[in-house]
Formats: structure tokens, C-alpha cells, sequence
């Protein structure tokens, strides 16, 4: 199409600052004569392009002039710069060469720099976002990959995968792919994930159409519901970790929550990190497998005292 072939043509004259006719004809496979009247329709458009004849002379730019009186808004431009800055956080290859020349194009545009994005969590080091990268070659080049997984239950396996899809849910990235230990499609959080490797080995297998992040599993596992009760010391985090409909205010001052957990180690931990300022108020299970935790935890410092 002609609108595409004109931006294209921009592009083109910006980055290589000083072209011919006939080197534009080569590359979009036009005549000359088409290429004259891109050029006619773009300085109608306001484009400031120069073209001489003769030698040396050519097709340019006017000096001095940025992509962003015409092409994008301002607010688009920063959009198109937010959205690279996001691939920078996750270390994805040649996006910081693609940050400076889109800097370059849109000049004062992106001043000042508000917006700085990081997806490693405090204390992390250079290593989690280069996974990230290993796993988009990975994902895009079809190749499997072999690496260490703790679950939930900080069991270790060894594991090889075809990956399918990188996703970034809530607050925290995950790998879709096909498990070749199950045998089948299973969601891996990448933190949990040591050891990567990208293997030589190239597979043939695309996620199902079908496939959705978040199958209807709570019938088939019986996960119960929580009733948790909790003091009003404690009320900022509720508000970050629950949603707004799981939350409410009691007449007595406290805070009820309702949610549905798996009653397993990961559980009990996680409502240990609210310290004295949580209760579950049911299931009577839930209740004593966290008195049992708790009991545990004092006989660790009964006993450190005792000696």
C-alpha cells in the first residue's frame, strides 16, 4: 500500500541521511517515476524533503528536522518509548541500540525521562533478566530448553520443555510450555526456575488455540475457602495483595478477607508473614495446621533457650 511504502520511505531517507532515486527504487521494487511522486506527496504533506540533481545530489532531509512534527504525536511518541523501555527492563537483545536511535528521532520529545521499568525483584542480580532473554531466542527460534524447578513446595526437579510463551501476569513472568515430564501444557514461574539452558534441539509444536491462562481448576482440586481476620495494623498490605471484593471492613475495626487457597506449606507461609495480625477464622483444618506451624516455630527458641 502507498501510505505504507510513504512512512517506510521516512524511515528510510532518516536513517541513511542522504539517498538517490534510483537506490529508493531498488529497495521498495518501484520505478523512479513512482518514487518522485512519493517524494511530490510527502513535501505536500508537510515532510521537508530536498532533492537535487546532478552530482552529489540526491534526496534528503531538511537539516535539523525530527520525525515528530509530523508522523506521531508527542503522546505517541512517548507510548512507542515506554514500550521499548519495557523490552529494555526485560533484556530483550538490541533494545537499547533501539532506544538510542528512537531518542535520536524524537529528540526533545522524551524530555524529561519519567518512567524507569525494572521487573527483577530487590536483591536480584544481572542473571534473571538475561533469562528472560535466553527464553525468548528460545521461544521464537523453536528451540527446547533443560533446567532445574522448585515448586511450591520447594521440591526439586530436573525438567526439559518446549517453550511456548513468555507472559507476565500479576507480578511475576512465566513459561508456558510443554512439560516433557507430565506430558503435557504447564505453567512454570520463572523464578523458580535455576540452571536454564537453551538446547540445540529444535521441536515443532504451537500452543493450542484453545488455551487459557486460567483453566477452571478449583471444582476438580477442592480448594476451600479462607476466612481470614485481620487487624487493622495491617491494613496497607490487604489492599496491595487482595482484590478490592475480597476485603471488608468489620464493625469491630478488623478486616475480613475471603479467598481460596490450597492448604499447603506455601499457604501457611505466606499467612505466617502477617505475624500475630492475622486469624484464620475457617476451616477448623486451616486453623490447625496453622496452630501446629506456629507450635513449631516456638519449640525452635523453647529449645535454643533450654540449652
Amino acid at each position: 500500500m502507498q501510505i505504507e511504502r510513504l512512512v517506510q520511505m521516512v524511515f528510510y531517507i532518516v536513517n541513511h541521511g542522504h539517498v538517490t532515486a534510483k537506490e529508493l527504487s531498488a529497495f521498495f521494487n518501484v520505478s523512479t517515476r513512482t518514487i518522485y511522486r512519493d517524494i511530490n506527496t510527502l513535501t505536500i504533506a508537510g515532510i521537508p524533503i530536498l532533492s537535487s540533481k546532478g552530482t552529489g545530489g540526491g534526496i534528503s532531509l531538511m537539516d535539523g528536522y525530527t520525525i515528530d512534527r509530523s508522523l506521531l504525536s508527542r503522546e505517541e511518541q512517548q507510548r512507542v518509548f515506554q514500550g521499548l523501555q519495557i523490552l529494555q527492563a526485560a533484556n530483550y537483545p538490541d533494545a537499547e541500540k533501539a532506544l538510542s536511535k528512537i531518542g535520536a528521532i524524537f529528540r526533545n520529545a522524551l524530555e524529561p525521562k519519567w518512567l524507569d521499568v525494572d521487573f527483577s525483584y530487590w536483591g536480584s542480580d544481572e542473571k534473571e533478566k538475561i533469562k528472560i532473554s535466553e527464553l525468548q531466542y528460545a521461544i521464537l527460534n523453536k528451540q527446547a530448553i533443560r533446567f532445574c524447578y522448585f515448586n511450591s513446595e520447594f521440591q526439586k526437579t530436573e525438567r526439559e520443555a518446549e517453550p511456548l510463551r513468555l507472559i507476565f501476569k500479576s507480578h511475576a513472568w512465566y513459561i508456558v510450555g510443554y512439560c516433557r515430564m507430565k506430558q503435557e501444557i504447564r505453567i512454570f514461574r520463572l523464578s523458580r526456575i535455576k540452571r536454564l539452558y537453551v538446547l540445540p534441539e529444535i521441536f515443532d509444536r504451537e500452543l493450542p488455540p484453545d488455551y487459557t491462562l486460567t483453566p477452571e481448576y478449583k471444582e476438580e482440586y477442592k480448594i476451600p475457602d479462607l476466612k481470614l481476620k485481620f487487624s487493622p495494623e495491617i491494613a496497607h498490605r490487604l489492599y496491595d495483595e487482595f482484590q478490592e471484593n475480597q476485603v471488608c471492613p468489620g464493625e469491630d475495626g478488623y478486616y475480613y478477607v475471603t479467598v481460596q487457597y490450597e492448604l499447603n506449606n506455601w499457604t501457611l507461609h505466606y499467612l505466617l508473614s502477617f505475624g500475630k495480625y492475622v486469624e484464620i477464622v475457617e476451616p477448623e483444618a486451616a486453623r490447625g495446621m496453622l496452630r501446629e506451624r506456629a507450635a513449631d516455630i516456638v519449640r525452635i527458641y523453647d529449645a535454643k533457650d533450654a540449652t
